[in-house]
Parts: structure tokens; C-alpha cells; sequence
């Protein structure tokens, strides 16, 4: 086993998807129709030998604990492992407050008892394939006080705009964390995932705590980094930071691109989800389907193109679902026509026959609504 836990981190307080956030955190939302975007972070690490996790979460946690469970799905050691869903309570009088130093401040204690010598600490609102043991031995090996992991964009000035980005020297020590403002397209994009001692941790958590209350852990290795060897890594491969309603959307349907699946989805490296035991997808007699997602459970009368479907959708006869993405348990009806459109979980569209959006602002359907 490697000699770190891991944190799964929740999205603080400078972003926020609109509407699916208002129903779970980002953490729990369905992704390309039968995972959660937990999963990947959570499954990243138990493939990497590391079963000791915390996944902090603050507002909305129902779903998410009911999908964790005890950490059985992610192939997590019921003996030695152990998945801890921890809570940070948000502050309702100024969101300056709501900070991931916040957040573990308010587990220190639980911080404080861990044995391993190294933590990891990994968003939970990004999705990624990402060896961790390897990570830590490149940590190990380089000497670094800190090391921090980057994605390299050659589309910033677009994508990525509510991320940090790494300013690297020659050597690819870093010299600071910068918002991205999207003033040029080539950046290295933090993806907000940390290696450092355990011991480093909690002494970082505690000078920001006394700098200042609205200290994150990036403002204090800003301010510590004339201190501290700190490092940056290069990742290789798929990459989708899910920072807003759009970002969530592109990030569905890119990957019906087989090229970028496979980056994502290789042999050897799987990602655990909760499975359920609902039927085969039942394609009825006259039923189109073109490059498409299409999860377990569904009833499919009517045309999909370009989409992700959750498990149990219906789709009738005589409907059309166009570039969509839509959520589990939906019934979309006879004759409705849907292009660039997330339909949340329950919803059904039974009276409006035409919901059509562009793919640069997708709409948006609530959760149990009906239309």
C-alpha cells in the first residue's frame, strides 16, 4: 500500500453550476449516464493503492453519502481501508468564508490522527485518469516540499476560465498560481490536486487559518513558496474541469468522441460506479440511434443523436433527442423535439413539443419537473 490517503476535495466557493448544484453537489452529479463525477477522483485513488479517503462535502449531501456508501463500490480494503464522507458546515454570512482551509480546519482532529506520512489531495469536480502511487513516487523522488499537477491547454482563453494556472520556471519549479483570465491560449492548468507531507499539511492549514479566514490552501503556498521546493508534474490524457453549466455539458458529450474515450477508459484502470441490476436497454421497432450514449434500463421508441442517456429514460415514440444529455428516470414524450438541453433526473416533457437551445448556452430542465 502506498503511504498516503487521499482527500477528495468539494468545489469551494468560487464556482457553481447552476441549477443541477442546487439539487447535490458537484460531486453527485450523473455523469455519461451511469457514473458520478465522484467516482473518478475516489476510483483514481483506490487503483492507485491508496484506501484511505475522505470526501468533504457541505451543502446537499444526501446523495452523495448514499452513493459512497462504505467505499465497497471503489474496491476499497473493508479491513485496512476505510472511505470517510466528512462535512464542512458553509457559512451563510459571507461565502469569502466558505474555503477549503474552512473544511479542514473543521477535521483537523481527523486529519491529525492519520499515520500515513503523505497526503493527496484531489478535486472532486474534475474528471481524470491519474496514477497517484506513481505521482507520489516522482513526489518522493524529486525532493519537493509540495508537488502539484498540471494540464497543459492550448485553449485557455475558451475553456478552463474559472481554474488556476501553474507558472512554471525552466526546471518546472513553480513560481505562483494564477486565476486564468483567458489572456492567452497556451497555460498550464492547475487541476487542484496536491502531494505533499502530512506533517506540511497541517502546518499549512494552521498558518493560513491565522493569516487570514478567507485564506485558501492555494493562497497560503502562494505565500509560503519563497519557503517551500514546490513542483509541478505534467498530466497526460483526458481532462474536464466541471466549474459551470456549460463546462458539465461539453464534458458529457465530447466524450462520445471514441479518441477521447479512450484516453479516459483503458484496459487495466477502471472506474467503479454503484451498478444497479435494471434491464438491457429495449430499442422498439422504428427507433433511430446515432452516436450516442445509452445507459441500462431505458425504453427507446423514438430518435437519439449525439446524446447521453441515463438509466431508466424513456424516450417515445416519435421523439427526437438531439446533442442532449439527459439524466435518469426521464420520460420524454410522443413528438418532442430536444436539442442542447440537460434534462435533470425525473423530469418529464410531455406538453411543451419543442425545447431547442445552441450548444454555446445549452437549457436546462429541473430536476422532477414536467413540461
Amino acid at each position: 500500500m502506498a503511504d498516503a490517503y487521499g482527500i477528495v476535495t468539494s468545489s469551494g466557493n468560487h464556482f457553481r453550476v447552476e441549477g443541477l448544484e442546487d439539487q447535490r453537489p458537484i460531486g453527485a452529479f450523473s455523469f455519461l449516464g451511469r457514473y458520478r463525477v465522484v467516482d473518478f477522483p475516489v476510483s483514481n485513488l483506490s487503483n492507485s493503492n491508496i484506501d484511505r479517503i475522505q470526501v468533504y462535502v457541505s451543502q446537499n449531501p444526501r446523495s452523495l453519502a448514499e452513493h459512497l456508501g462504505t467505499g465497497q463500490t471503489y474496491n476499497i480494503n473493508a479491513k485496512r481501508g476505510k472511505l470517510q464522507l466528512l462535512f464542512n458546515q458553509d457559512s451563510r454570512v459571507n461565502e469569502i468564508y466558505n474555503t477549503d482551509i474552512a473544511a479542514f480546519r473543521g477535521n483537523l482532529s481527523i486529519i491529525g490522527r492519520m499515520h500515513q506520512q503523505y497526503v493527496i489531495v484531489t478535486p472532486g469536480y474534475m474528471v481524470f485518469k491519474q496514477d497517484f502511487h506513481k505521482l507520489l513516487e516522482d513526489h518522493i523522488a524529486s525532493g519537493a516540499d509540495i508537488t502539484l499537477l498540471y494540464h497543459k491547454s492550448n485553449n485557455a482563453k475558451e475553456e478552463y476560465r474559472a481554474c488556476n494556472t501553474l507558472l512554471l520556471n525552466r526546471q518546472k519549479g513553480v513560481k505562483a498560481i494564477k486565476r486564468n483570465i483567458g489572456l492567452e491560449d497556451d497555460r498550464n492548468i492547475f487541476m487542484d490536486t496536491y502531494v505533499m507531507k502530512n506533517e506540511l499539511f497541517l502546518d499549512l492549514i494552521h498558518k493560513a487559518a491565522n493569516t487570514s479566514s478567507a485564506f485558501t490552501l492555494v493562497d497560503i503556498i502562494n505565500a509560503e513558496n519563497d519557503n517551500l521546493d514546490i513542483r509541478g508534474i505534467a498530466h497526460k490524457g483526458y481532462f474536464a474541469a466541471i466549474t459551470d453549466f456549460k463546462s458539465y455539458y461539453d464534458a458529457n458529450l465530447e466524450l462520445l468522441d471514441m479518441n477521447k474515450a479512450r484516453e479516459l477508459f483503458t484496459d487495466g484502470w477502471p472506474f467503479y460506479t454503484v451498478t444497479t441490476d435494471s434491464c438491457p436497454v429495449h430499442y422498439f421497432e422504428g427507433a433511430s440511434i446515432c452516436n450516442s450514449m445509452v445507459a441500462n434500463g431505458c425504453l427507446i421508441e423514438g430518435t437519439v443523436e449525439n446524446s447521453v442517456i441515463g438509466r431508466g429514460v424513456e424516450i417515445r415514440k416519435g421523439a427526437v433527442v438531439k446533442n442532449c444529455v439527459i439524466l435518469g428516470h426521464s420520460i420524454i414524450d410522443k413528438d418532442v423535439h430536444l436539442e442542447c438541453q440537460v434534462v435533470d433526473k425525473w423530469a418529464k416533457i410531455t406538453n411543451v413539443k419543442e425545447l431547442i437551445a445552441s450548444p454555446e448556452n445549452p437549457g436546462y430542465v429541473k430536476r422532477d419537473d414536467v413540461l
